[in-house]
């Protein structure tokens, strides 16, 4: 626990923090990186070039100092991260790293004196203690797990199929031939990669896209035209290739009993957590009504479409509507969409109106807002609203 002299030190950095802005986590990351470049091997370095990681931990940071005396309000936070950490295998002494980088940069930039600088210490030990304690329970648990294993394991590509022109799954089996541990519906793998070329060790999380077997994991990745890692999987993986994977985290998943109605609501590759939790509530004969409300630009890069029709079939009480953005006069013919236009849910009002129906969204952040507004307006509660952002987390 903090005193309250350190606690009352801390939040009286905020206005400097606030006024500094990103420019304090872009010369954290700068220190950080100069003085210990092995951690460019575990960092998103895309992520640093387009300054999402450093937007992302200036929030962090300005959120801690702002209620650092109630972690309790902290704890979804932590855990979304924490269970990012643990795909990127992060271990105790690495925080002692940041840890000491980020008393530099605060030191360097402010020169607050040693009353601040201890005060920040005390605070980033005891969170950080929170995370090395939840992260540890995360790396345990995924071990013990039937078929669960420790840091990474080798898996073999045993199957790579292109599902439209911007969107190509990917299936793993393990090169040991043993099992595979479960994961909830809605999770994803960390995929590490170092192929000739790549300067430095990459790892992404991307969703897992079926219910889980024990036998095999599939993901869906879509092509960025300067994502590197995102490139090298359609341009250059191929079939009997191995990549190493941790164990499936995160903490955005389906959490329903058979009699809880839910809605999917998705916009381009935002589809693939919710393909998982589709096949889940279609293996399991969900009872009560499922919906499945998706956007896209057109048909070419309208991924899944035909798997979802058959998902849906298996289920008592499905509604399939998806729009496109921008129809091509293909789209038409193939008659693959309901609506032209943005997603319109107010529309669709008498399909969601349930009082107990669960809602998960998964796509850029501008469409989960607009989708989430919608709702909001209709007058579901937003505890019933549940999302997931791609990359450093923000805030809708």
């Amino acid at each position: 626990m903090l005193d309250a002299q350190t606690i009352a030190v801390v939040k009286s950095t905020i206005p400097l923090l606030a006024a500094t802005g990103p420019k304090l986590t872009a010369h954290f990351y700068e220190r950080m990186f100069s003085h210990n470049p092995e951690l460019k091997e575990i960092f998103n370095m895309s992520n640093q070039r387009n300054g999402d990681q450093r937007e992302a931990l200036f929030n962090a940071i300005c959120a801690y100092a702002t209620n650092i005396e109630n972690l309790a309000v902290l704890l979804p936070a932590v855990e979304k991260i924490a269970q990012k950490h643990t795909s990127f295998q992060i271990k105790p002494e690495q925080y002692d790293i940041v840890g000491g980088h980020l008393l530099a940069t605060l030191d360097e930039m402010f020169s607050p004196g040693e009353e601040v600088l201890d005060a920040w210490g005390k605070a980033y030990g005891v969170l950080a203690g929170v995370f090395i304690n939840r992260e540890a329970e995360i790396y345990q648990d995924n071990a013990a797990k039937n078929g669960g294993w420790e840091g990474t394991r080798a898996f073999r590509i045993v199957a790579k199929e292109p599902q439209s022109t911007l969107i190509t799954s990917f299936e793993f089996e393990p090169v040991d031939g043993k099992s595979v541990a479960d994961y909830q519906p809605g999770q994803y793998l960390g995929v590490w990669l170092k192929p000739e070329g790549f300067p430095h060790q990459e790892i992404r999380q991307y969703s897992l896209t079926r219910k889980a077997d024990g036998k095999s994991y599939r993901i869906a990745v879509k092509r960025e035209d300067l994502g590197q890692v995102s490139s090298w999987l359609h341009n250059h993986a191929q079939v009997g290739d191995e990549v190493h994977l941790a164990a499936p985290a995160g903490d955005f998943f389906m959490d329903v009993n058979a009699q809880t109605p839910v809605t999917l609501i998705s916009a381009g590759v935002g589809q693939t957590p919710m393909l998982a939790m589709l096949d889940t509530l279609a293996k399991t004969q969900h009872a009560a009504q499922v919906n499945w409300f998706h956007a896209a630009d057109h048909s070419d890069v309208h991924a899944f479409a035909d798997e979802v029709t058959l998902l849906g079939a298996q289920l008592p009480r499905f509604e399939n509507h998806v729009w496109y953005r921008q129809p091509r006069e293909n789209c038409r013919a193939q008659a693959k969409f309901d609506s032209e236009g943005l997603m319109d849910l107010v529309a669709l009002e008498s399909k969601i109106s349930a009082p107990d129906m669960q809602f998960y969204l998964c796509g850029p952040v501008s469409f989960m807002r607009f989708a989430a507004e919608q709702l909001v307006k209709l007058g579901v509660e937003q505890s019933r609203i549940h999302y997931e952002c791609f990359g450093p987390h923000k805030v809708m």
